[in-house]
């Protein structure tokens, strides 16, 4: 049978806000959820997803684990394999707006109801840059050139962002209806959207409430590993983080090199956990310090709801310019300061907490 109701995710955090959004909705009236994992190549990422694959299961979920990226012709038997399913679907769940795995999809479907649900702070340039008519390009990446494959997929791409943007579609198709489903403030909603708000009510009732640790723990980001941050600075963040707050446990990125959690546990004598779920989950399941340190990221806005009621404080450390990479653009600048100056419910850590 032909689900109706589709997701893509990439990710382990957008299948767990898959799972949140069919939470708030409630029961889909015309049938069960089917979710495809486009698999990626990094072993802790795809052992991430794994597990939430499992636990989307649990709740009567298909999970169609495609391996999207498994050699030269994977995307081409992907795309084939999945065509069918999106020219009939009537709704189509996706997890990362700026992918192009999804831009591809998204061009096949002619699905009157699109959603897109959270990818953390990526939501919030994707809600930009939709409500300015912009081309879908990553925070981090944006201000430079396009490269010759970015180039070549451009009609792709620009098709993607009509098929994400409301509107009454073709001569005599039904009105496309979109919705962005986010625990993200959005500052800037385009035009005939719909945003519901994420309160990872789905975690809280699955999971906990924690067992809480005195001490603290810190959040681990991939700033480096994309190019953002300076490593060695990045290092020198944390051993003094970990230093003014007594931190006993370094909870790494799921991109986080393997090198550079090598330097972190040699020179900061933090345990480096590399969690088997999203951090929103493992803080929930707990245990967890009394305090969780994080630089600016998606976590900044989503543990806080996690852990609402549970006494424990989330504090975000901003990231000194001094930090940045000759590379960083303009607008990862200005970005990363927003992700900080947007967060609600966490403490902001003071600038002498930070190296010079």
């Amino acid at each position: 049978m032909t689900p109706r109701t589709l997701a893509f995710v990439e990710s382990p955090v957008q299948l767990l806000n898959v799972l949140e959004w069919v939470h708030a909705r409630g029961p889909l009236q015309d049938g069960p959820l089917t979710v495809v994992v486009l698999s990626p190549s990094d072993p802790m990422t795809r052992g991430q997803l794994r597990r939430m694959a499992e636990l989307a299961r649990r709740d009567g979920h298909e999970v169609r684990w495609e391996e999207a990226r498994g050699g030269a012709g994977a995307p081409v038997r992907t795309v084939g394999a999945l065509a069918g399913w999106l020219r009939r679907a009537r709704r189509v769940v996706v997890g990362d707006p700026f992918s192009r795995y999804v831009h591809l999809l998204l061009a096949l479907t002619r699905a009157p109801d699109l959603v897109v649900v959270d990818d953390g702070t990526a939501t919030l340039e994707f809600a930009a840059q939709l409500s300015r008519g912009e081309r879908l390009v990553r925070w981090h990446r944006k201000g430079g050139r396009p490269g010759p494959r970015e180039a070549l997929l451009a009609p792709v791409s620009a098709l993607a962002r009509r098929r994400l943007t409301p509107g009454a579609g073709r001569t005599g198709a039904r009105e496309r209806r979109v919705e962005i489903f986010s625990a993200m403030p959005l500052d800037e909603v385009p035009e005939g959207v719909t945003v519901t708000g994420n309160g990872l009510a789905w975690t809280r009732a699955r999971f906990g409430p924690p067992r809480v640790l005195a001490g603290a723990d810190l959040v681990g980001t991939s700033l480096v590993e994309t190019g953002v941050v300076d490593r060695d600075r990045y290092l020198g963040a944390v051993r003094a983080l970990a230093a003014a707050h007594g931190a006993r446990r370094y909870f790494a990125h799921r991109r986080e090199s393997a090198d550079k959690l090598h330097r972190v546990a040699v020179t900061t004598g933090l345990e480096v956990v590399r969690p088997d779920l999203p951090l929103e989950l493992i803080a929930r399941r707990g245990p967890v310090g009394r305090t969780v340190l994080s630089f600016p990221s998606t976590v900044v806005h989503t543990l806080p709801l996690a852990l609402a009621g549970t006494g424990v404080r989330v504090a975000v450390c901003d990231i000194d310019p001094a930090w940045l990479t000759a590379g960083a653009s303009p607008a990862a600048r200005r970005f990363l300061a927003g992700v900080t100056d947007t967060a609600r419910a966490v403490h902001r850590l003071a600038r002498t907490a930070q190296p010079g």
